[in-house]
C-alpha cells in the first residue's frame, strides 16, 4: 500500500481580515491551530505538503450563488461606511458587513476548491482546509457567519467533472446551505448530524427533508437533541452515516468537521469530547476514499486547535502524545488558556437528558432506516466493494 499523500491548505492571509471584536467567529483560530500542529511536528510529514491558494473566480462562484447576491457582497466589501442589506442577510449580527468581506469569503471558498482540485487532478488522498465550512451561505442569502458556500462550489466543480460526491457535516448547526445546493441531485448524498432544529439554529434539518425530483432520498438528516454525548454521537454515525457513505461508495468524500458539537463550545448544547471526534475520523480514513476535509464551527478556540490538529494527526497516520507539547502551552498561558492535554476523557451525559437524547436518536435511525436505507444500500449496497 503506497503512502498517503496530504495536503493542508493555508493562507496567511486570512489574519487580515476580521469579524468585528464582539463577534463569536475569530479568524485567528486558524492561527492558533496552525501553532498547535507545528508543535506537534505535524507539519513537517513525509507525505504532506502545505499548499497556498487564490480566491474563487466568478464562474465558481455563479455555479451556485446568484449575481446580484454576489454583487452586493463586492460592492459591501469596498465600501468604508456600515452597510447593510437585509434581502441579502448582509449587516446583522450573525453576518457583520466590514471592509474585504469579499475578499475573505472568495479566499476561503477558493483554499476548499483547492483542496478539490489537488485530490481530483494531482492525485492527493486528502487535503484540509482549516478555513472552509461555510455551511449556511445560501443561493442569494448570507447566513450564520457564511457568505460564500464553498462545499458547494467545489461539489459543483466536482460534479461536473463526473464524479459522485458524499457530503459529510458534524458541525452543531444543520448544513442547510449545502443541503439546499443538492436537494434535487441524485450525484451528492448529503448527510448531516446536528442539534435539533426545534429549538435551535438554522430551525432545519429534520429527518422528513430527504429531497425532491432526482433527489428524493439523497438527503439524510439527524438531529440531535441537547446533551447527546459521546457513545450516542457515535451511534448515530454508526447506524447511519457510516453504512450510507460505504454503500454509495462516493468517489469523494467532502467533510465539514465543525468542533463546536463540543460539550464546552458556549454556543451549542452537544456534549461530545475528543473521544468520539477522533473515533470518526478514524472511521473516515479507512473508508480510503478520496477526502476533502473542510473546518466549520467551533467557538472554544482550545476546542478547534485539539480536534482539526487530532484530524490532521489521523489523516496522515500519527499517533499524538495526549499531553500538549510545552512549546504550545508556553504560548497559550498568557491568554488565559490553562489546557495541558490534547485528549479528553469519554464523556457521559446526565441520566436524565442522556435518556431523552437515547430516545429521540433512536427513533431518528429508525426513520431514515426505513425512509433512506432502502433506496441508497438497495441501489449502491449490492455493488459497493467496502
Amino acid at each position: 500500500m503506497s503512502a498517503t499523500r496530504t495536503a493542508l491548505i493555508y493562507s496567511p492571509l486570512f489574519g487580515n481580515f476580521s469579524y468585528g471584536d464582539d463577534h463569536p467567529f475569530k479568524l485567528q483560530r486558524y492561527r492558533v491551530v496552525r501553532d498547535l500542529m507545528e508543535s506537534y511536528g505535524l507539519l513537517k510529514l513525509p507525505g504532506m505538503e502545505i499548499r497556498g491558494c487564490g480566491p474563487i473566480d466568478d464562474e465558481l462562484a455563479l455555479s451556485f450563488h446568484a449575481p446580484e447576491y454576489l454583487a452586493r457582497l463586492k460592492e459591501f466589501s469596498t465600501s468604508d461606511e456600515p452597510r447593510a442589506d437585509f434581502r441579502f442577510g448582509l449587516g446583522d449580527a450573525d453576518c457583520p458587513v466590514f471592509k474585504g468581506l469579499y475578499d475573505c469569503a472568495a479566499l476561503g471558498a477558493g483554499a476548499t476548491f483547492e483542496a478539490a482540485r489537488l485530490v481530483e487532478e494531482e492525485g492527493f488522498d486528502i487535503a484540509f482546509n482549516l478555513a472552509g465550512g461555510w455551511h449556511h451561505a445560501h443561493r442569494a442569502k448570507a447566513s450564520g457567519f457564511s457568505y460564500v458556500n464553498d462545499a458547494v462550489l467545489a461539489i459543483n466543480w466536482l460534479v461536473a467533472r463526473g464524479r459522485r460526491v458524499v457530503y459529510l457535516d458534524i458541525d452543531a448547526h444543520h448544513g442547510d446551505g449545502v443541503q439546499e445546493g443538492f436537494y434535487d441531485s441524485d450525484r451528492v448524498l448529503t448527510i448531516s448530524l446536528h442539534e435539533s432544529g426545534i429549538y435551535f439554529f438554522p430551525g432545519t434539518g429534520f429527518e422528513n427533508e430527504t429531497g425532491t425530483g432526482r433527489g428524493r432520498g439523497y438527503s439524510v438528516n439527524v438531529p440531535l437533541l441537547a446533551h447527546t454525548d459521546d457513545a450516542l454521537y457515535m451511534k448515530a454515525f454508526d447506524e447511519v452515516a457510516y453504512p450510507l457513505m460505504a454503500a454509495y461508495d462516493p468517489d469523494v468524500i467532502v467533510t465539514q468537521i465543525g468542533a463546536d458539537a463540543f460539550r464546552t463550545d458556549p454556543l451549542t448544547q452537544l456534549e461530545i469530547t475528543t473521544h468520539s471526534y477522533g473515533y470518526i475520523m478514524r472511521k473516515l480514513k479507512a473508508l480510503r476514499i478520496p477526502w476533502v476535509a473542510l473546518g466549520g464551527g467551533g467557538y472554544d478556540l482550545m476546542n478547534t486547535a485539539r480536534a482539526w490538529t487530532i484530524a490532521w494527526a489521523v489523516m496522515n497516520g500519527v499517533e499524538l502524545n495526549p499531553r500538549l507539547p510545552a512549546a504550545f502551552v508556553r504560548k497559550i498561558e498568557p491568554l488565559g488558556y490553562p489546557h495541558r492535554v490534547l485528549l479528553d476523557a469519554m464523556h457521559w451525559s446526565e441520566e436524565y437528558e442522556r435518556n431523552l437524547a437515547l430516545d429521540a436518536v433512536e427513533k431518528s435511525i429508525a426513520r431514515i432506516r426505513a425512509a433512506i436505507f432502502p433506496g441508497i444500500i438497495g441501489t449502491y449496497g449490492k455493488t459497493s466493494g467496502k
